[in-house]
């Protein structure tokens, strides 16, 4: 057998070289920086912030605890209002959400489970529930819309009471979303009659079926509590006396109650007694209170209304009679008048002003563009002017269009002009932003007919093209709404006097808006309304104000007011919840106000501008005509008007009404007739539907909503960049009076008038490119609409069903 061969070493060839590093006296900057990794001098790995800083651990066991006490002492402060012997109870809505719920039963489970015999009433009433030492609050519900919304909004805790035999049906739906939109404390979700569920395998089915119907709208409801299980039944009483209430932060801005009495004297000059436990900030004597729909009213005084105690021990335990009404509040010289509008005095101005400016405005030979009436008197001009910075050539008449002189010679500056505030994008018919760059250009011939000799074309013959033009481009609107804005001009109407109040501007988002053109047509009472130049002073300053002084929350008062009519006398019932909103200060009075509101995708019809709807903000509800129009912030405050808001598209709705300050969230509901059909095809079988949803936005009378009216023309000659417009305007005096607006195109091309031609509206345009001879020439003319007054709602928001009149006979 051979020997083994030694394998001690192995050469490997390899391609692999290693040279020798180059040495150099000093280091390169990049081999510093690669060296460095990405550390900055003199750093030394030291942190910059105590929370980077390394803390030992007798630090970090402080830090917890000083968490965890500044966390006890939060929940102390908001649980202290329910805390003690007289504590504020607890309010609990139960609401049913089927035909079959039964609201009366569902308070003896809740109460049964904790061994609580008390009787069940249908109007707000209180229960002690001994075994965890807490008072509630029942508020037992029909199937009323206006009910439900007006106990949610004053419930700590809100019981949803589902069917296991029935499913939700529309308006069990309504008041689900509704309640949801307004705002919502802590919510609860029970089932009623699903022991009855045969065969018993099914129950869970049900169950799970039932959660996930009420997981779609409130995701954060992981069970729901069957009330025919005692144990199940009494864990709910112990979250509903243990929970601390989430709230809802617009109502814990202000002062609230509901009231458990009402005392009327039989006229409205006697003072009306309204009893329930302060909650939220104190309330103030010298505030307004909005009492449910009856309307705003001044507080006369505020007094004790402490319950009568029962004695422990002896023979007669009797209430104790000596119960002492004290006064806790009285208005001061700072009190707040139920004045909505302004001193006319003091705002009007003279009438001989606005004559003059109207005087003025009827004097000008040409449209309003901008600041400056063009085409006017020539004595009329300035005599000096700022120099300005204009590209190349530009002549005097086209550097009217140039907004600033911060213009290039490149013509750079208006591509990228940035608009980062607006949420769509700009258009061609918004002005400078829309048009699109420069054209290129080229050394081939034109594939455009060269100009040809005008002649003055016949009137019947071109009467007949204008109407087959028309019809065409009808046909081409219903397809792609390209044009929302466009109107069409009768060939015999002069459009200077239908477009009277309308003006030009070279930019809808920078252009400045010259407001003394609108004063002969602003509403008379639009100089009285309430002035907010700065919203968010206005409103940390009223917030403030709440946060001290009043009547403690907690305390249980009567607050005496007067001017109660007698038809809101008659139309009460003790089963309909009052609540009662102390308004902060300035609330009553009347300003432009703003609402975002939304359409959801799904709905069946656009919602159109200045369509009567219903709107619930807070404790007020108006009935409105709002105007819509585009959202955003622009450097001159003007914001284009919505004819129509779509689904899925969001919008501002302005009106005039009361003040609200802060984010307050508004439904927006609108009558319908039951029996009919929807754009969908679907019956309406409710009387009120839940269109939309919002928020309250800052209020402004300086944001001008401007309505855009768009003309439009056909280009009937078109030699290079020289076009023969027609079908824009029929007369020769209308050309004179717009010739100063600029014009667009579809494609973003932009040009000005150059001369009329002929009597029938024909006139030469120049442009910054060729032009399609499939493109529209259109240009933009601006008017500014007056938001409408709106009204308080009288009523309620819905009348009962016939089948939820009354609750259950079997009320106890």
């Amino acid at each position: 057998m051979p020997g083994l061969v030694a394998t001690g070493h192995s050469h490997r060839p390899t391609t692999k070289v290693a040279n020798k590093s180059f040495k150099s006296r000093k280091a390169t900057k990049g081999s510093l920086r690669d060296a460095a990794k990405g550390r900055l001098p003199g750093e030394k790995g030291q942190r910059k912030t105590p929370h980077q800083q390394v803390m030992s651990k007798f630090d970090r066991r402080n830090q917890a605890k000083q968490r965890q006490l500044e966390k006890h002492r939060e929940h102390l402060k908001e649980t202290s209002v329910f805390a003690g012997k007289d504590g504020a109870p607890r309010n609990v809505a139960v609401i049913p959400l089927c035909a079959d719920c039964d609201t009366p039963a569902a308070i003896r489970s809740l109460n049964g489970s904790v061994d609580i015999e008390a009787e069940v009433y249908d109007h707000p009433f209180r229960v002690s529930v001994d075994r965890f030492k807490q008072k509630l609050e029942y508020i037992p519900l029909q199937r009323d819309l206006t009910a439900c919304l007006d106990a949610a909004r004053v419930a700590d805790f809100v019981v949803l009471i589902l069917s296991a035999e029935q499913e939700v049906d529309d308006l069990g739906e309504l008041i689900l979303r509704s309640v949801e939109s307004q705002g919502l404390s802590t919510l609860f979700t029970v089932v009623q009659g699903l022991n009855k569920i045969e065969p018993a395998k099914q129950r869970l089915s049900v169950l799970s079926s039932l959660k996930s119907y009420i997981t779609h709208f409130h995701p954060e409801q992981d069970r729901v509590h069957n009330l025919d299980n005692r144990q199940e039944t009494s864990n709910l009483m112990r979250s509903l006396c243990s929970t601390t209430p989430n709230g809802i932060r617009w109502r814990d801005e202000r002062s609230w109650m509901l009231v458990e009495d009402v005392k009327f004297n039989g006229s409205e000059s006697e003072p009306t007694v309204l009893t329930g436990v302060v909650r939220g900030k104190g309330l103030k004597a010298d505030r307004l209170i909005q009492v449910g729909d009856w309307g705003t009213f001044q507080i006369e005084k505020i007094t004790s209304a402490t319950l009568p105690t029962r004695r422990k021990k002896g023979e007669e335990s009797m209430a104790v009679d000596e119960v002492v009404e004290e006064t806790l509040d009285l208005p001061t010289e700072d009190r707040e008048g139920l004045a909505d509008l302004a001193s006319g005095e003091a705002v009007m101005e003279d009438d001989e002003d606005m004559d003059a400016a109207t005087t003025i405005t009827q004097s000008k030979k040409g449209v309003l563009l901008d600041e400056h009436h063009y085409f006017s008197d020539d004595d009329e001009e300035a005599a000096t002017s700022k120099p300005r910075r204009l590209p190349k050539g530009t002549s005097k008449y086209q550097s009217a269009w140039y907004l600033d002189d911060d213009q290039s010679d490149d013509g750079s500056d208006l591509d990228d002009f940035e608009m980062e505030d607006v949420q769509e994008d700009a258009r061609p018919e918004d002005g400078m932003e829309g048009l699109a760059g420069p054209a290129q250009t080229e050394g081939a011939p034109t594939e455009y007919a060269k100009s040809e000799a005008f002649t003055e074309p016949d009137e019947e013959d071109d009467a007949m093209q204008l109407e087959a033009y028309r019809k065409s481009k009808r046909t081409e609107a219903e397809d792609d709404l390209e044009f929302p804005d466009e109107i069409e001009l009768h060939p015999g109407a002069l459009a200077r006097e239908r477009l009277a109040k309308y003006r030009g501007l070279k930019s809808l988002r920078t252009s400045p808006w010259l407001e003394d053109e609108d004063r002969a047509y602003q509403p008379e009472e639009w100089q009285r309304l309430l002035q907010v130049p700065n919203y968010q002073g206005s409103r940390a300053s009223a917030a403030r104000e709440a946060l001290v002084g009043g009547v403690a929350p907690g305390t249980r008062v009567n607050i005496y007011i007067k001017g109660v009519s007698v038809s809101a006398q008659k139309a009460y019932t003790p089963g309909q919840p009052i609540t009662v909103f102390s308004l902060l200060r300035h609330e009553q009075k009347q300003t432009a106000v703003n609402f975002l509101i939304n359409l959801p995708a799904d709905a069946a019809a656009p919602i159109k501008a200045k369509e009567e709807l219903i709107i619930q903000c807070g404790p007020r509800r108006f009935v409105i005509n709002p105007l819509f129009s585009q959202g955003g912030n622009t450097p001159n405050d003007v914001h284009k008007y919505c004819r129509y808001l779509h689904p899925g598209q969001s919008a501002v709705a302005t009106f005039i009404g009361p003040v609200t300050w802060g984010s307050v969230p508004a439904l927006f509901f609108k009558r319908t007739v039951p029996g009919a059909v929807d754009a969908e095809g679907e019956p309406i079988t409710l009387p009120l539907a839940l269109v939309a949803t919002g928020t309250a936005l800052p209020a402004s009378t300086s944001r001008v909503i401007a309505k855009r009216a768009i003309l439009t023309g056909h280009p009937y000659h078109i030699h290079k960049k020289i076009v023969t417009i027609r079908y824009m305007f029929f007369n020769r005096e209308d050309v004179e009076w717009f010739k100063a607006l600029p014009l667009w195109t579809r494609r973003g091309r932009t040009g000005y008038v150059k001369e009329c031609l002929g009597t029938h509206g024909y006139f030469k345009a120049t442009f910054d490119g060729r032009i399609n001879p499939q493109d529209s020439i259109g240009v933009s003319l601006y008017k500014r609409v007056w938001p409408r007054q709106a009204k308080s709602l009288d009523g309620v928001l819905m009348e009962p069903l016939p089948n939820d009149d009354a609750m259950d006979a079997d009320i106890s």
